[in-house]
């Protein structure tokens, strides 16, 4: 049997980095584009960087795409790569713009000419949803997009939708709903919480500040979602999913877990946390809750890890960088 050839943008993120190691797992040879640095540094994919081959590229730049899918050939294409942070978007929305909808056709035209029987995957988001009114949200659900994030994935949506009708590619997307890991960046509201407690219990702060507490989302673990990346992709026709576990919980119940889990009474964590303005966005989503009963019925993917665990992988993780012992 030949070897597979896999090709991941964003590998050196969050899902890049899982969905390699269950690629390799799996025997592909792994290619991912990554940005040119003058000082290159890939802490999530340092275990995997003589088993991967790395090659320069941006989604911004036509011919690195080009250049980068000639080297790799591939039969399997994973569109991870963007600027992925909602709150970002109001600040830079012209490369969110660029990055996450005009890098998507780059993609899908270079696919077109170059590899057209590859199999390319888009990493769509919940964020399409905004404020429906629709709960809870499946892949008929309307989009109602809030921020420059969700609008820029929504232009990579119907890009996706439009070359698989026009050109009869495989191409489809999977709509994510928030999943979160230990290599979540700082950044992110759970990883914000899950490192900030581990300060907190190693003393070397008294208070997390956060925006708005009570939205409320569809957690899951990023290690389960890449499976139900690559299961999209080996079927026989592409078509779109809803990834997502069916549970809701708002900001304030992560932070409760996280505190619980590093040991705390419920009655101490209020203490803890402060209320900033300066981290509300300028539009929020307030709900989101996915149904993957699609998924779940067409692949049979199901999310494994449940709530109360996701978060207890998150503290654990941040208390050892921390050095504190549970």
């Amino acid at each position: 049997m030949n070897e597979k050839r896999a090709f991941i943008t964003g590998i050196s993120g969050q899902d890049g980095s899982f969905l390699a190691e269950f690629l390799l797992e799996k025997g592909y040879k792994v290619f991912g584009l990554v940005r040119r640095m003058s000082n290159p540094s890939f802490p999530l994919i340092d275990h995997l960087l003589d088993k991967v081959t790395l090659i320069d590229g941006d989604m911004t730049d036509s011919h690195s795409i080009y250049k980068a899918l000639n080297e790799a050939m591939p039969h399997e294409i994973y569109n991870l790569a963007a600027q992925s942070f909602v709150g970002t978007s109001w600040k830079q929305p012209e490369l969110t713009a660029n990055v996450n909808g005009l890098g998507v056709a780059r993609l899908l035209e270079n696919v077109r000419n170059i590899c057209p029987s590859a199999k390319v995957f888009q990493a769509s988001t919940s964020e399409l949803y905004g404020n429906t009114t629709v709960m809870p949200q499946h892949e008929c659900t309307p989009f109602q997009p809030r921020s420059p994030y969700g609008i820029s994935k929504l232009y990579a949506y119907w890009m996706v939708v439009n070359y698989r009708e026009s050109y009869n590619m495989f191409c489809c997307n999977g709509i994510t709903f928030n999943h979160e890991s230990e290599r979540r960046g700082i950044e992110f509201v759970t990883r914000k919480i899950t490192h900030g407690v581990a300060e907190i219990v190693a003393r070397k702060r008294n208070k997390i500040l956060l925006g708005n507490t009570q939205a409320k989302r569809d957690w899951g673990y990023s290690k389960d979602y890449v499976e139900a990346f690559w299961l999209m992709l080996q079927q026989d026709e592409p078509v779109d999913y809803v990834v997502a576990t069916g549970e809701q919980h708002s900001v304030q119940d992560f932070i409760d877990e996280a505190f619980k889990q590093a040991g705390f009474d419920k009655e101490d964590v209020a203490y803890h946390i402060g209320i900033d303005e300066r981290y509300y966005r300028p539009a929020d989503v307030n709900y989101l809750l996915g149904d993957p009963s699609k998924i779940e019925r067409g692949l049979g993917w199901k999310a494994k890890t449940k709530f109360s665990e996701l978060v207890k992988i998150m503290v654990d993780s941040d208390l050892k960088l921390m050095g504190v012992n549970k």
